[in-house]
């Protein structure tokens, strides 16, 4: 649930715990039907999984959680307890936890809203289940906040309790999700921040962890409250063409389908539409519109894979028999089994020319890697168990942890961190002796010597990358052979955070430095004394992308930090005040007319500057 929302939801603690629990209950017979019926569903999911089954305890749980929050409603007049609820079957169904996890969501708003106390989860639950509860009460308001330091210290809080017991993230996900999808019951300016944080945070941490479903509903969700017009036009676009998709694909698939049986294989072939926020995506990257986004459609074969070959062996049998039914398109074959992602997800990917002269990606997945694209890490654990073997994600999780036990005393630079750590794509290069390494897409080779050791990235003056010397600047590309060079005589020097791009790799180079110096060097501009606190007024017209595009120049091209962003618009026009943090002062000028340059935009003011009221426009500012 949201911080804001708690007075008008749940009433506050009282003295008496034992009084507050007696509290006749106001539910209607309907209502108390409809509160057991969700349970036995939820117990029924569970019991379609292969997890050891411990419904005794899970319904002490729900009973607890239960008599705890009472006759106490949601905004949206429901039974509060069907949250909780709801959390839970996500937790099993969408993201395939057990009874541990089942009872931490039952519980996860009880020790905040209740007079319970960990104590008393602890000593009724174990320490287990009360240290999830616990983590999840401690991350239980919103990310964004109104000042940037306690924003970056919200999402500190997020990745250490991330860190201790990733089954917080991964309830705190399906909590996020719950809200998300019972949205409509708040005011619509709060629709608007929540999707913003959800969009910002959550749907890319959800990737991160390997939830794709979920990473798609939390984008489609936050779209559909940050834009709702557009969203119902590309909506109603996508259900105009609805049927005639559906007839397409089965005259696409049936050719497969027979081709695939006649192979011996146990199989489901489906079909996938993009989402709504996907197409949008492409619509704004490509400049096209909605009849111009060709490949609406894909298909997915999830197939059960025999003895006799490798998994691997196995696509790649199937991607023959596509091809030899229709024709591939040579640029667009995708091998996620040799070279995994950093979330875990392997497939086979190619797009092949359709019957109707329509491009259509197939993903060619076996059971297994269904399992760990649609559950993420908990299935990922999940088969890892019993192995030695560690994982990108075990790597991104320990790189996390890593940054945590040493923060930067800037909570502004560790924002930045995070978002290094979260958001980049990946390229994957090799060792001499064929060692394989994920790195972030734009990162060097100073990067790479960081990620092999700290020693190496110190003393890194160059590599030979395929046999060709290269300095430390260069940026590597997948399937590069790289090969560090060092010398006793290389120092780190201020330039170098400059040149690299992960998280790792800026997190070693500023511990050095503050070893070095006693503080980050003050020519870098990293440092919170150098930021200065902006705000701005921006107007105009309420068009399809506007605001992605305002905080793509923002965030990603002038390293804004936002401290808050608050957004109102009729319908045709909208107004956005902005408060961030500037590292770059000289950069303001250029980053107005830059935003003064997007199409629809009517004015750009910056109305204060370290809590100086100005009213400046674009051309107030010198452009050097």
């Amino acid at each position: 649930m949201y911080l804001e929302n708690r007075e008008s939801e749940h009433p506050k603690k009282t003295d008496n715990k034992n009084n507050f629990f007696m509290v006749a209950s106001d539910f209607t017979p309907a209502e108390e039907l409809l509160i057991e019926s969700e349970f036995q569903a939820l117990l029924a999911d569970y019991a379609r999984t292969s997890h050891r089954q411990k419904v005794e305890l899970i319904t002490r749980a729900y009973q607890l959680a239960k008599q705890a929050h009472g006759g106490v409603r949601r905004l949206s007049g429901e039974p509060y307890i069907m949250h909780p609820l709801s959390v839970a079957r996500i937790v099993v169904r969408e993201i395939g936890l057990g009874s541990t996890s089942i009872c931490a969501a039952l519980l996860h708003d009880v020790v905040e809203d209740t007079d319970y106390t960990a104590e008393d989860i602890e000593h009724q639950f174990g320490p287990k289940i009360a240290n999830i509860v616990v983590g999840l009460t401690k991350i239980s308001g919103g990310v964004f906040v109104d000042q940037a330091v306690k924003q970056a210290e919200n999402v500190r809080k997020l990745l250490l309790t991330m860190s201790d017991d990733i089954r917080v993230m991964l309830i705190k996900l399906a909590d996020r999700l719950h809200n998300m999808r019972t949205l409509a019951a708040q005011r619509p300016e709060k629709q608007r921040k929540i999707a913003i944080e959800t969009q910002y945070i959550y749907a890319p941490m959800a990737h991160r962890l390997g939830l794709f479903p979920i990473k798609t509903e939390l984008e489609n969700l936050s779209f559909k409250y940050e834009h709702p017009e557009l969203y119902n036009e590309i909506e109603a676009k996508l259900q105009a063409v609805k049927e005639v998709q559906h007839e397409n694909f089965e005259d696409f698939a049936a050719p497969i389908r027979k081709h695939l049986t006649m192979m011996g294989y146990e199989f489901k072939l489906y079909a996938r539409t993009k989402s709504v926020y996907s197409i949008y995506k492409k619509m704004i990257t490509k400049g096209i519109p909605f009849e111009q986004v060709y490949d609406l459609l894909a298909a997915r074969i999830v197939f059960q894979p025999t003895t006799d070959f490798s998994e691997k062996d196995q696509c790649w049998m199937i991607y023959s028999a596509i091809t030899e039914i229709y024709r591939p398109h040579p640029e667009r074959i995708r091998d996620w089994i040799s070279t995994p992602k950093v979330n875990g997800y392997e497939a086979l990917h190619v797009t092949v020319m359709g019957n109707h002269g329509q491009w259509i990606e197939v993903q060619i997945r076996t059971e297994r890697m269904h399992e760990l694209a649609e559950h993420g890490l908990a299935a990922h654990w999940r088969y890892k168990a019993g192995t030695e073997s560690e994982h990108e994600l075990d790597r991104w999780l320990r790189d996390i942890k890593d940054v945590l036990a040493n923060p930067d005393p800037d909570a502004l630079a560790f924002l930045d961190t995070f978002k290094l750590n979260l958001y980049h794509h990946e390229v994957f290069v090799f060792t001499p002796r064929g060692d394989m390494h994920t790195l972030a897409q734009g990162a060097t080779v100073l990067d790479f010597a960081y990620k092999l050791h700290t020693q190496l990235g110190e003393h890194c003056i160059g590599a030979n990358v395929n046999r060709t010397t290269r300095t430390i600047d260069y940026i590597l590309q997948s399937g590069d052979q790289v090969e560090i060079l060092t010398s006793d005589k290389q120092k780190p020097e201020p330039e170098w955070l400059n040149i690299v791009v992960s998280a790792r790799a800026k997190d070693r180079l500023k511990k050095y430095f503050r070893k070095q110096q006693g503080l980050i060097d003050h020519n870098l501009q990293t440092d919170t004394t150098i930021a200065k606190a902006i705000q701005l007024y921006i107007k105009g017209n309420d068009k399809m992308g506007v605001m992605m595009r305002i905080l793509q120049v923002m965030s990603d091209e002038y390293r804004i930090n936002f401290s808050d962003l608050h957004v109102t618009s009729d319908g045709n026009n909208f107004t956005c005040e902005v408060e961030a943090k500037l590292f770059d002062m000289d950069k303001l000028g250029k980053m107005c007319m830059q935003l003064r340059k997007i199409s629809g935009i009517n004015t750009v003011n910056v109305t204060k500057i370290d809590g100086v009221e100005m009213q400046c426009d674009c051309a107030s500012f010198d452009n050097n």
